[in-house]
């Protein structure tokens, strides 16, 4: 329970300073000298300092924000695909799913005057050219039309039409020419109960990519001839058919058809009961087909001669063919190569497979995300479905099985497409997690959160902190899922802490859980240890950290606060299980509340030492230990103080912050050091972890509709309520963490390096000098024929990898050739049998050198020595008893194959294995067969390395033959041969009879 606070030691801000603090006030520390300029002045020059050092702070995106509305392309044999994203285009391996290169354009968009781009270069459309499949060409809001070589990564063409581009599409049969839908510079006006829309009316036109005299050196080039082919509102789609004799455009309520071949005479307008959304059209025939809003799929049969007769004043409806399976708006339709089928997908993350004929469909559900794209690709023979989701990921499908086949993803961060976005002042989740170096933030799913490694710019894995079924909203209503508010973690980095919620409706009642999660070192993610039901009861919880720099399990805690009012900490509490193992989980420790007052954050003391609670315009200081109330601080400048934490390593200064205030406390000395008060919100102060600083951002609205959000951070040091430095960034943050100096950017421990979410749901690193390592293929690099991985085939099977292997980058041109180079050696000539079977050199020209590699040659005097040792033993007939000699303790000398066997060998594989004798041909000479018995150098018998024991006559005759032949003494005997018998003399005495028996 909370202790009685002494009127001492509850000092309010009025009491620690004898004036209220109405500007930022300097508090210079004990023993510093005064300077003589008078206080007003000296203020109006640190203040002029102070915004003169303003700067631009470094910063980089990780990710990002949201899908493209580019579809994906797919190069002409299939091995890239290009996705848009910004002012940029990626080029993607088909196989890996890694990114190879990035074409970026140079810096031509309108900047404002942070340096931020106005999203005027975004581009908006992209296709293959068709008279050159090596290049791309495409279009964007900033009125350029580019044309890419993105073999050698180079820009060839650029011309600007000083219009936005929307679409664009082009065919062979209009060479130098493309079709592009372009904003017009009025919007509409007509609408609904006198309401304008900021919608754009578009001009269709035929632009050709030759430049005018004037500007054909120049980078940026005018085109020499446009030309108007009619008027829409907003397009949806633009696209020409196969045969290039019709040019539609979907826009509104219309369709809208033109030939070709009679520009001038403009749109036909077909009317479509639901608003257009999309564009298909068939790969063969003369029809095309649209998505609307409603989930309708209609197959238009309006392109024939009757298109000619034009009434004025009356637009026409066509014939038509309607599918209907969708809840929501299409988002994209697809024909098959074959135009046998058509394929379909929307907010429902299910893809449908329409089979034309029959009308019947087939499914692949659950892909993950609403479907945004639909492309195919149809390499050697085996097709694919390529998904762009509404997450900013791909995934391939295959047609034979309509399983996902893989995925490509970074971070998915904007829930815009299938959830509504949370409110600015709803917390964010964003925590650093020091054991994996990587940053834990929220999915594009609100129940999920997902693991990213800036090192390696991968998306490691996703965690569903709250188990959900993803499915679409029902009618125009979304549902509404549970929500990730908060996650932290403990700093040894086995401990998570989540929180999430779910407010009440019609149907269901709030719900608010914190669950903890114990990291799994082996297996590298987490599992769930704990799930506390409504810890604050039905209100929401406003505060969670974990207890720093605890020696013990038992002294690591957990405290929270809620709207309740309840300040709770908790514990690991351990449980002997029957299988006499440990069971740990956590259980509540202790209830703590201040006075009437809710809670609005904790912290904790770099030690761990102290618990600091907001507590309306009051700091409480707690014990955690005993629960003792050490300390309140009051400020009444701050009405409702919105978080507490203490600065530097030593903890002796807190800052204290609100909506606009901030206050430096000296906890020593139990005074206010400084206030200063911000003319715009502020956001929470973020504390160096070992240097005495902090920095605090303030959220700067823009002045006008057309320049961009922005933030200033300042710099603050203890001893001065001037900021030391003044920085700026070209964006607002939802949330914002530190990152640790070492293990994950190279930056300076004695400064900044944060992470933050935005606004726009992009994840930015920023702060002092930081150096992001660059994510492979994000510069424009050349592509190569080596970096595309060919699919394995049966044939790879068959005759190996190395059978398809590019001869020209070969270090050999065959392992022939090498014989005759260098002679084969140990496992140099082993790996000549790694090659398939027909590169193999012929076993003449191997058998040899192979041999010679693996066996050692013998000097020619041993192998004379050897051979009168060997005739003298085969001669001598052994009648008497031979005793066994002393064993010697000499090493033991290994059997060496002396020049004559392996000659016999050698004419053994040649006349058997090589070339097969005839039947007349006599059987080949007796080669003296070695079994390892003789004595070389003197040796005495043994057989594969083991050496008999002493045998005597006694020993021998009681001695019984073992099956297969195997004696006792360690001769081995055929088993078709009959061991001798029990009157022989000596094992030496048969061995020797044996040898001279077998040679004739």
């Amino acid at each position: 329970m909370p202790v009685a606070v002494d009127r001492t030691r509850a000092m309010t801000a009025a009491d620690a300073q004898s004036s209220p603090a109405k500007a930022p006030q300097d508090i210079p520390s004990a023993g510093t000298a005064q300077p003589a300029l008078n206080p007003r002045k000296r203020k109006k020059i640190k203040a002029k300092e102070a915004e003169d050092a303003e700067e631009v702070w470094s910063w980089k995106s990780l990710t990002d924000s949201s899908a493209s509305r580019v579809p994906p392309v797919f190069t002409k044999d299939g091995s890239y695909f290009f996705s848009a994203t910004g002012p940029s285009v990626k080029i993607h391996s088909v196989a890996t799913g890694e990114v190879v290169s990035t074409l970026t354009p140079p810096p031509t968009s309108v900047s404002d005057a942070s340096g931020s781009s106005l999203q005027s270069d975004v581009v908006t459309a992209a296709i293959l050219n068709p008279h050159n499949p090596f290049q791309l060409i495409t279009g964007s809001l900033d009125g350029y039309i580019r044309i890419w070589d993105f073999l050698d990564a180079s820009l060839l063409q650029t011309i600007n039409i000083s219009q936005p581009i929307f679409h664009l599409t082009a065919h062979e049969k209009f060479r130098d020419y493309v079709f592009v839908a372009a904003a017009r510079p009025t919007k509409k006006k007509t609408s609904k109960a006198n309401v304008t829309t900021g919608e754009d009316n578009v001009a269709v036109l035929r632009v050709s990519l030759k430049p005018t005299v004037a500007t054909a050196g120049a980078p940026v080039q005018i085109s020499s001839e446009v030309i108007g082919v009619g008027k829409t509102r907003l397009t949806t789609g633009l696209a020409i058919s196969p045969s290039g004799a019709w040019l539609v455009a979907t826009a509104g309520h219309k369709a809208y058809v033109c030939r070709t071949a009679d520009l001038k005479a403009g749109f036909t307008k077909f009317v479509s009961p639901e608003r257009l959304t999309c564009l298909a059209f068939h790969p063969s025939e003369e029809y095309f087909a649209t998505g609307d809003a409603t989930g309708c799929i209609r197959l238009w049969y309006c392109l024939n001669e009757s298109i000619a007769v034009k009434t004025p004043g009356v637009e026409k409806t066509a014939q038509t063919t309607t599918l209907h399976w969708h809840a929501h708006a299409v988002s994209s339709l697809a024909f098959t190569p074959n135009g046998a089928y058509l394929l379909s997908g929307g907010e429902e993350a299910v893809l449908v497979i329409w089979q034309l004929h029959t009308g019947k469909k087939e499914y692949v559900p659950r892909v993950g995300s609403p479907i945004v794209h639909i492309a195919l690709l149809n390499n050697s023979g085996e097709e694919e479905y390529l998904l762009g989701l509404a997450d900013a990921s791909f995934v391939f499908v295959r047609a034979s099985t309509l399983k996902i086949a893989r995925s490509i993803s970074r971070i998915k961060l904007d829930p815009a497409i299938s959830h509504d976005r949370p409110s600015t002042s709803t917390a964010v989740p964003l925590a650093v997690h020091s054991l994996s170096s990587t940053l834990i933030l929220p999915s594009s799913h609100p129940s999920s959160l997902q693991t990213f490694s800036p090192s390696t710019s991968r998306l490691l894995s996703e965690l569903e902190v709250s188990p959900s079924n993803r499915v679409s909203r029902r009618d125009e209503k979304p549902l509404q899922p549970a929500r990730v508010e908060r996650v932290v973690l403990s700093d040894s980095g086995d401990w998570m802490a989540t929180v999430d919620s779910r407010e009440a409706d019609e149907s269901f009642r709030a719900e608010v859980y914190m669950k903890i999660w114990q990291w799994d070192r082996k297996a590298g993610f987490w599992i769930l240890n704990t799930r506390i039901d409504r810890p604050h009861g039905l209100k929401k919880i406003t505060g969670v950290a974990f207890r720093p720099c605890a020696r013990t399990q038992d002294d690591l805690l957990l405290a929270t606060t809620g709207e309740d009012g309840n300040i709770k900490t908790w514990r690991i509490r351990s449980v002997k299980t029957k299988s006499e193992g440990v069971e740990e989980f956590w259980v509540a420790r202790s209830t703590l509340r201040f006075r009437t007052e809710t809670p609005s954050d904790v912290s904790w003391s770099p030690d761990g030492s102290l618990l600091a609670v907001s507590v309306g315009s009051h700091v409480a200081v707690y014990d955690p230990d005993t629960n003792a109330l050490c300390q309140v601080l009051t400020c009444p400048e701050c009405a409702s103080v919105s978080s507490a934490q203490f600065v530097g390593s030593s903890g002796r200064y807190m800052v204290i912050s609100g909506s606009r205030d901030v206050l430096l406390w000296d906890l020593v000395l139990q005074s206010l050091r400084w206030h200063y008060r911000s003319q715009t919100s502020l956001e929470h102060p973020v504390v160096h972890p070992i240097e005495d600083q902090f920095v605090v951002m303030e959220r700067i609205p823009p002045s006008t509709n057309v320049e961009s959000p922005s933030t200033r951070v300042l710099v603050f040091h203890p001893l001065s309520s001037f900021p030391a430095a003044t920085r700026t960034l070209p964006f607002h943050l939802r949330s914002v963490i530190l990152v640790p100096p070492s293990g994950f950017f190279p930056t300076d421990t004695a400064g900044f390096t944060l992470v933050g979410i935005t606004d726009t749901w992009s994840v930015v690193v920023f702060g002092d000098d930081v150096q992001v390592p660059e994510e492979e293929g994000a510069s424009a690099q050349g592509i190569t024929r080596d970096a595309a991985v060919g699919k394995r085939t049966l044939f790879h099977d068959i005759f190996g990898a190395s059978a398809f292997a590019d001869l020209a980058t070969a270090p050999s041109t065959s392992a022939a050739a090498a014989t005759s180079l260098a002679p084969w050696k140990g496992k140099e000539g082993a790996q000549a049998f790694d090659a398939p079977a027909h590169l193999v050199p012929p076993l003449e020209t191997l058998f040899d050198a192979v041999m010679d590699g693996f066996l050692a040659t013998r000097p020619d005097d041993a192998d004379k020595q050897e051979e009168q040792e060997h005739e003298e033993e085969m001669d001598v007939d052994e009648d008497g008893e031979t005793p066994a000699r002393p064993l010697t303790g000499g090493a033991q000398l290994d059997r060496v194959v002396d020049r004559q066997e392996m000659n016999a060998f050698v004419e053994v594989f040649i006349q058997s294995a090589i070339k097969a004798p005839p039947s007349s041909r006599p059987p080949p000479p007796p080669v003296p067969q070695v079994n390892g018995i003789h004595k070389p150098n003197g040796v005495p018998p043994h057989i594969n390395g083991v050496r008999p024991a002493p045998s005597t006559p006694a020993s021998t005759s009681k001695s019984k033959p073992k099956p297969n032949g195997a004696t006792p003494n360690g001769v081995t005997y055929p088993p078709s041969q009959p061991a001798p018998s029990e009157s022989d003399a000596s094992p030496a005495v048969k061995a020797g009879k044996k040898r001279k028996k077998s040679l004739g």
